[in-house]
């Protein structure tokens, strides 16, 4: 396993699929100079989504061939897809950058927390349902993605007692202004020296 140096930092969004979370994971970034790594997916993309941009698109046998040799730092299953963060993806992230981001599920963010503890600050970023439902229609996720990814609603709620950092996502501008306070307070507390 990695192991995260003294000034680097995981920065981790999780929360329900249509809270926004990705949208102010990028704005946060561009105030400070932080880099994202991509999990790799079986799923299949979204109308909406790019490989290499969203995920890494990958199908069973070349996810299951990564897994055996290693490569995934966590991996998870949901819905019948599997999701994997590479360690290499990580440590390339870290070359360059003391501050990385990722968007995860809570699964996945559980699990970085425990290898890592303190290098990791998690921000749960939610909207209501109903708010869910219209980003989701408004993106053109079909009625079936919907109601998966309503299923999962509450248990996914169920974790935000559990981040550091809770906020609801009303205004994904404001949103990405608030996270940044709390990331620059931590910074200015830790010392932490970025080129941003």
């Amino acid at each position: 396993m990695y192991r995260i140096k003294e000034k680097e930092m995981l920065f981790i969004y999780t929360g329900p699929d249509g809270s926004g979370r990705k949208t102010v994971a990028k704005m946060v970034a561009t105030a400070f100079d932080m880099e994202t790594v991509l999990s790799y997916t079986t799923r299949l993309p979204r109308h909406y989504e790019t490989n290499g941009e969203d995920y890494h698109f990958v199908d069973e046998e070349t996810f299951r061939t990564m897994n055996l040799a290693g490569e995934f730092l966590e991996a998870v299953e949901l819905d019948g897809n599997h999701y994997g963060i590479r360690e290499k993806d990580i440590i390339r992230a870290f070359e360059n950058h003391n501050l990385v981001y990722l968007t995860l599920n809570p699964e996945g963010t559980e699990k970085l927390k425990r290898m890592y503890g303190e290098r990791v600050m998690r921000f749960f970023i939610y909207a209501n349902r109903d708010t869910v439902i219209n980003r989701q229609k408004e993106r053109g996720d079909n009625e079936r993605d919907i109601e998966r990814h309503l299923t999962h609603y509450d248990e996914i709620m169920a974790y935000k007692n559990e981040c550091e950092y809770v906020f609801e996502n009303y205004d994904s501008p404001q949103i990405s202004y608030q996270v940044s306070e709390e990331i620059e307070k931590f910074l200015d507390r830790d010392l932490i020296v970025t080129d941003y």
